[in-house]
């Protein structure tokens, strides 16, 4: 059987800027990315992509056969949602309010729904619709990784004497490491990927999840509802954040209500604020409507995209989003959207040309001996394109 993941364009759209460089499905909340989570559940290896055009050849579509499952735009899963999908036959597809979640034939269903039986879904489902859902989401989506991940096996020991943990559920993947650290897994778990680390000192709730080769410096203070991919590195103080993979914020300063996406690195002392000064909800952009709009979240942060970077001492104002490949550096408190290929801060801002953009995410790739390929550098010459409309100071 084959798993194939399909989005709409304005599903897409609506998730920018982390969807401009992958599909929905590779979206990472928890400790495993929308695509893992499904792959896992209904232990389908064969998956493929649906998505926009220029994002095809790093995310290939799959061939379709009566059998194949088709996951629709942000869809999560859960209990009762797999149980329904287990009972799918072929031509079947499962609706709630007229949207459409999983189906299993031959044919997209987000394209042409007439060749399905449409089977009404009421229960409840958690989707991925925006940007903020991720950190939204993130708690929950932990334990219940947390769960598949470790249902049936055995936890590595924790062997270093000066450790102290809070909780049972604390699960060590091989190779992974702890020394002098405190661990508290009374209000959610904490998972450490395989060879990861936590070094001296540093404070951990649950709940969490590191990845893999990941570490956590010493004295650092991870509060809840905070995971990353592999290869990060986390510092200072981290509030319900998620960092997609190959990211650094190794440094103290204050990150909450976050996500941060690949290759990104947060400079010393970068702060954000989650919390307006007068408590009400949160606004953020929206790239789908271009204009602001209410997140209905009283805690809402920072959204930074691939390959973008912050110099020290670095200051976001509540509810900021950053694009692909953006450098921000300067005292004050910088504009509340930011678009990709833009370098500067709350004096202004230039171009960020794509050349000179290849050549830092080149360097900053080697490091972990992958390299900057052809397709990825056509995938960042288009959002250099489409971005530009948002680079206004380049018609003033």
């Amino acid at each position: 059987m084959t798993l194939l993941f399909a989005e709409i364009p304005q599903a897409h759209q609506q998730l920018l800027p982390l969807t401009y460089t992958r599909p929905i499905a590779d979206l990472r909340v928890g400790i495993l990315t929308i695509a893992e989570k499904w792959s896992a559940h209904l232990q389908i290896e064969s998956k493929g992509f649906i998505t926009e055009t220029y994002l095809q050849t790093k995310y290939p579509p799959q061939a379709s056969t009566v059998d194949t499952i088709w996951i629709c735009n942000g869809i999560l899963p859960n209990g009762v949602l797999l149980g329904a999908v287990q009972k799918l036959n072929s031509g079947d597809a499962l609706v709630l309010e007229n949207k459409v979640l999983v189906a299993c034939g031959s044919s997209n269903p987000l394209t042409d729904l007439s060749n399905y039986q449409k089977i009404d879904f009421s229960e409840v489902i958690d989707e991925v619709v925006y940007s903020w859902d991720i950190f939204r989401l993130n708690g929950q989506e932990i334990r219940n990784d947390y769960q598949l991940l470790t249902k049936g096996r055995t936890s590595q020991p924790i062997t270093d004497q000066h450790t102290k943990t809070y909780g049972t559920d604390i699960f060590l993947e091989k190779g992974a490491q702890v020394k002098a650290a405190i661990l508290n897994a009374e209000e959610g778990p904490i998972y450490l990927g395989a060879d990861s680390k936590v070094e001296e000192g540093a404070i951990i709730r649950g709940p969490f999840g590191l990845g893999e080769h990941s570490v956590v410096n010493m004295g650092a203070k991870i509060r809840g509802d905070s995971s990353t991919g592999p290869y990060c590195k986390l510092g200072g103080e981290v509030s319900n954040s998620v960092f997609w993979g190959y990211s650094n914020k190794g440094h103290d300063g204050f990150l909450g209500n976050a996500v941060i996406g690949e290759w990104c690195n947060i400079g010393a002392d970068t702060n954000n604020s989650n919390l307006k000064n007068n408590y009400d909800p949160v606004r953020m952009w929206d790239y789908s409507t271009e204009k602001f709009i209410h997140t209905g979240l009283q805690f809402c942060g920072l959204i930074m995209a691939d390959h973008s970077k912050t110099g020290i001492n670095t200051m976001f104002n509540t509810g900021t989003t950053i694009g692909v490949a953006a450098n921000i550096y300067g005292e004050g408190f910088p504009r509340n959207i930011i678009p990709s290929f833009a370098w500067g801060g709350a004096s202004g801002f230039v171009t960020h040309q794509p050349r000179k953009a290849f050549i830092t995410a080149d360097i900053v790739m080697q490091r972990r001996k992958l390299n900057l390929t052809q397709t990825d550098k056509d995938i960042l010459n288009h959002i250099f394109e489409v971005s530009s409309r948002y680079r206004v100071w380049e018609n003033a």
